[in-house]
């Protein structure tokens, strides 16, 4: 994803089932690596941690306290 300059990442909130978004934005951060995630691409986060993660591997080892 290449990102415009001055573009600041979404806020959100994490349930269950989807996000809630507090603030605008088109990206989050991966909590572990730091990877800019396209709110359309979104699919790994935590509830309990309130964090996104990139991909299924990332999600696995950061709950797992591998990350």
């Amino acid at each position: 994803m290449l990102m415009k300059s001055g573009e600041e990442p979404a806020t959100l909130i994490y349930g269950p089932n989807g996000f809630r978004m507090v603030q605008p934005g088109r990206f989050v951060l991966c909590a572990v690596s730091g990877e800019a995630i396209d709110l359309e691409e979104l699919r790994y986060w935590s509830v309990e941690r309130q964090e996104a993660y990139a991909s299924a591997a990332i999600a696995t080892a950061r709950l797992s306290g591998q990350a």
